[in-house]
């Protein structure tokens, strides 16, 4: 087994990458290639949008002893007034050249993560939208994927104005992800940008806490211990923006001492900034994808924390049980109240 003695140093690492990422003067992102990638193989239906885009099956049902994951299917059928909520919905992914960290477990071959561009190609956001309207049938959803779309938050305004251009604001859902690993979305836009972001109303935010302390967090994405407790401060400063936020967890650690306690402390922190945000959070199970099979060949404590996970979830769900009411508990996610957005 072979670790890397010194972490990722996020801060100087995402301020190389952002700006081999994004293009502000000219408007354009850097946007993976999938066509011929080592993620190709994992997709159940051919890349599309000339190679850059890829269809994907957002899917309620999961695993035995996990929640449903409703996510961005329930929102997206809110915003879009489809009814009745369907298992399954398709969206458009495009994936961001560049992420900061290196998540073991991550279904994006660490090639598509390095602003490569013999691997990439810039796009503005009107070609990405001439791309989508190109596409039979296209999907309703639009994810902004990556990579780390946090890296480069220009992307989504962007995004916003060329689909209100092309008359595409009211009939597509726009669904962005962010790891929150950078205060990008604060440093870099303008306040008509964030302001867009307020107003746009078919958007969803989905922000995704590596770990259940720093432990599982380091272990998980080689970045240093300490960035675990910047991603709740970046996250409090996201839902203080009033967005349509919600989360993603994943529970996998190279440790399985304490994992009870991380569960709960972790819960602590999220009602912290909110209540009730941990009704909007969806633990993900870790799956075993190429990129994650090669991985797992050559190290036998990741094999070991999927074990892990198993366990997680079962004190996740225990927690969520013990703080909140069956009422509470029983609501769609796109319902569930924030302090920025009440019901």
């Amino acid at each position: 087994m072979t670790r890397e003695a010194k972490p990722i140093d996020t801060e100087r690492f995402a301020a190389q990458l952002r700006a081999r990422a994004v293009d502000i003067e000219g408007g354009r992102v850097l946007i993976s290639r999938l066509a011929g990638s080592g993620q190709e193989v994992d997709l159940t239906l051919p890349a599309n949008c000339d190679g850059y885009g890829r269809v994907r099956h957002f899917r309620m049902a999961t695993a035995d002893g996990w929640p449903a994951n409703p996510l961005p299917i329930a929102p997206a059928c809110r915003a879009l007034g489809i009814t009745p909520v369907p298992e399954v919905m398709t969206a458009l992914v495009f994936q961001n050249a560049a992420c900061a960290w290196r998540c073991w477990y991550c279904f994006v071959p660490e090639e598509l993560l390095k602003a490569d561009l013999s691997r990439s190609a810039w796009f503005t956001a009107a070609e990405l939208v001439h791309l989508y309207r190109q596409i039979p049938d296209a999907p309703r959803i639009i994810d902004l994927s990556g990579g780390s779309p946090d890296l480069v938050p220009e992307w989504t305004p962007w995004m916003m104005r060329a689909l209100a251009e092309a008359g595409l604001a009211e009939t597509t859902y726009l669904w962005t992800d962010d790891n929150l690993s950078t205060t990008y979305l604060f440093d870099a836009l303008p306040p008509s940008d964030l302001a867009l972001l307020r107003s746009y109303h078919n958007y969803g935010r989905v922000c995704c806490v590596k770990g259940f302390d720093a432990r599982s967090f380091a272990f998980n994405t080689r970045a240093a211990p300490e960035d675990y407790d910047r991603q709740f401060e970046v996250l409090r400063r996201v839902l203080d923006l009033g967005l349509d936020v919600y989360g993603y967890v994943t529970l996998t650690s190279s440790h399985d001492d304490g994992i009870a306690q991380g569960v709960a402390d972790l819960m602590d922190r999220l009602q912290a900034i909110d209540p009730n945000y941990p009704l909007r959070v969806i633990p993900l199970r870790i799956q075993v994808f190429t990129p994650v099979e090669q991985r797992l060949a050559r190290d036998d404590v990741r094999e070991r924390s999927l074990a892990v996970q198993e366990e997680a979830i079962a004190a996740w769900l225990g927690e969520l049980e013990r703080r909140f009411s069956p009422n509470l508990r029983a609501l769609q996610i796109c319902d569930v109240p924030l302090r920025t957005r009440p019901a």
